[in-house]
């Protein structure tokens, strides 16, 4: 089903955003590091003092237009207000080693041509922003800090910020220890928050009208990612887990309860795509193993919604995948994977370009 038709260089890629911009595709791709030379290889070292690489669109595939300082890149979210384009980066340390995790997050505005600064966040292994909107009001949400011996006296909550019509000001934090990701969705007239922790559980959470409030653990540690999709009549939410098999829940009308356990280990990243031959779940694996000495060359899957359950039907290779995006492409489908390790734990390996195909 995946054919791929682009490879493009990139070293620690941790992400792919898609967005069109005056009648342009761009794909944005943050990156954590870069080989350090005479320095031994591995997931945790490196040059962490990196640019962020946005491509734009041409006939011969995804051109680089632009790069944006973004140190130890973790994460890029487009967004509009009103009539302005934003990039937020998310950037979880800098330096060579030892490393800084307090480091400003910066978030770029569109100038007509190009991407340049508005405003830096101050963070603390920032690991990604996620925007999105309450009726006129824009939020951000971001998902940061890192729980180690070293570190633990320095961490911080994640922080949903909101626009006060000139910048993002601070408006709830979200207790977290080691976080990563976000994912908003509405569901029977309630707006629910899901956020990922690595230490802490993975939890629920529903707007009150005035806030966030918890409102269901999901996983209790080792949380990367969220998808929501609706199928004859039921709501489902897909829970990535990295340390153990990943899992789907079923809206029963108060509460998510199991539905699913997607078999494997080292979930990182959801994409939904449907076409022709139905609803599919694309799951990209990050890594198995230790920190310090990890299995990075796995397989990633293509699932198929069958009888009210997903089976694969493909699996893909990849190297420390880290995302997946669905880009829109006529009247195809265009698939973007990002990797970020090689077999033996280098940075510099390929951020791949597919095509979606409907076969039966």
């Amino acid at each position: 089903m995946l054919t791929e038709i682009q490879r493009i260089p990139t070293s620690g890629a941790r992400a792919v955003a898609p967005f069109e911009l005056d009648g342009h595709a761009f794909l944005a791709v943050p990156q954590l590091s870069s080989d350090s030379p005479g320095t031994p290889p591995g997931m945790n070292g490196g040059d962490s003092d990196t640019d962020l690489l946005l491509f734009r669109r041409e006939a011969e595939g995804y051109v680089l237009y632009q790069q944006l300082p973004a140190p130890g890149g973790e994460d890029a979210e487009f967004f509009r207000i009103g009539d302005d384009a934003f990039l937020a980066t998310a950037s979880i340390r800098s330096g060579r080693g030892p490393y800084s995790y307090q480091i400003d997050s910066v978030i770029y505005r569109w100038d007509g041509g190009k991407f340049a600064e508005f405003q830096r966040v101050p963070t603390f292994a920032a690991k990604q922003w996620r925007h999105f909107q309450l009726g006129e009001r824009h939020f951000l949400a971001l998902a940061q800090g890192v729980f180690l011996p070293h570190t633990e006296k320095d961490n911080r909550p994640s922080v949903v910020f909101e626009w006060d019509g000139a910048k993002f000001v601070p408006f709830q934090e979200i207790a977290s220890k080691w976080a990563y990701n976000w994912h908003f969705f509405e569901l029977d007239g309630q707006f629910y928050l899901a956020h990922a922790d690595n230490r802490d559980p993975s939890r629920l959470y529903r707007w009150d009208g005035e806030r966030f409030v918890e409102f269901q653990t999901l996983t209790e540690s080792e949380g990367r990612a969220f998808a929501t999709f609706a199928v004859d009549g039921q709501t489902y939410l897909a829970v990535a887990v990295i340390a153990a098999e990943s899992l789907v829940y079923r809206w029963d009308g108060s509460t998510f309860v199991e539905h699913q356990v997607l078999a494997g280990k080292g979930g990182r990243e959801f994409a939904l795509v449907e076409n022709a031959a139905g609803l599919h779940l694309i799951r990209v694996n990050f890594i198995i193993g230790p920190r310090e000495n990890p299995t990075t060359a796995l397989q990633s899957q293509v699932y198929r919604w069958e009888d009210g359950r997903f089976v694969v039907v493909e699996e893909f290779p990849t190297a420390g995948g880290t995302d997946v995006a669905v880009i829109g492409d006529g009247e195809d489908t265009l698939v973007a994977v990002s990797n970020s390790l090689t077999p033996d734990t280098h940075f510099s390996t390929e951020t791949v370009i597919y095509r979606f195909g409907d076969t039966q």
